[in-house]
């Protein structure tokens, strides 16, 4: 039991890495190397994508070593959406792919959450990563709490991203799990969760969840294997917890695969 741990309960399975369900993605807000590289040698086997959160990527001083500590640790380093708007809004695009490639990013995030961004230039945006090799993380919502929330465009803006190449598609909810799939209160918004879970991207789609009763929520709705973003990195053991039952938010997990055993 020392080498692999204990195993005498009944929890709901995670598949090893790389996983195409069940995805951790980490909000990086500023870590230094040295935190980064704790965290990685501790859990990295949980963690999945680990985003440099808005802009920080583009004044960490050691953006390549953290990038390369995330690689070798087999979690995908990715750039903040953020950043590519403010690239967009300048003019420069292109400098921002070389950026991103010079850095060893895997991935990228392509928003238009904080600016006027037309849905048109977003997918010629989605298209030009792909063609320099980048899997792109597109996200769909506002940062405006005072924008209006529309289940229907957002799940035809996923299913259009999706056509124009994205990877994965992320559902707003910020830093703060206050905006575009939470209201004010951080509450989820059931009409706009009910349309993204039945739409026909929903596999693909990782719900940003911020707060532990949002990401317990989620899990209890949509089963341990919803893929959760915005993750603080002090809440990855929290949320592992969480995905296998083994915190009161979602206790009944391990209850319910204990009786279907029973059952059978």
């Amino acid at each position: 039991m020392a080498g692999a741990g204990p195993s005498f309960l009944t929890l709901p399975e995670r598949p090893a890495k790389p996983r195409s369900a069940g995805l951790t993605h980490v909000l990086d807000k500023g870590y230094s190397l040295d935190r980064v590289e704790s965290v990685l040698k501790a859990y990295s086997g949980w963690i999945d994508v680990w985003k440099l959160g808005w802009g920080t990527a583009y004044i960490e001083p050691a953006l390549a070593e953290k990038v390369r500590a995330l690689r070798d640790h087999q979690v995908k380093p990715c750039t903040g959406g953020t950043l590519l708007e403010i690239a967009w809004l300048q003019g420069r695009v292109d400098e921002f792919f070389e950026f991103a490639t010079w850095a060893g990013f895997e991935c990228v995030e392509v928003s238009r959450g904080s600016t006027d961004m037309l849905l048109a230039e977003k997918h010629r945006i989605i298209r030009q990563a792909r063609s320099l090799g980048f899997e792109v993380f597109a996200e769909v919502g506002s940062k405006n709490p005072g924008d209006a929330v529309s289940a229907a465009e957002w799940v035809t803006e996923l299913e259009t991203d999706l056509e124009a190449g994205a990877g994965w598609l992320v559902a707003e909810g910020r830093e703060s799990g206050t905006v575009g799939l939470y209201d004010a209160g951080g509450y989820l918004r059931e009409d706009l969760l009910d349309a993204l879970a039945s739409s026909a991207t929903a596999e693909l789609i990782i719900y940003e969840a911020p707060q532990r009763a949002q990401q317990a929520h989620l899990i209890r709705r949509l089963g341990p294997e919803v893929n959760l973003g915005n993750i603080a990195v002090d809440d990855v053991m929290g949320l592992e917890t969480l995905r296998r039952g083994l915190r009161s938010d979602t206790i009944g997990l391990g209850a319910t695969l204990e009786s279907s055993a029973r059952a059978h």
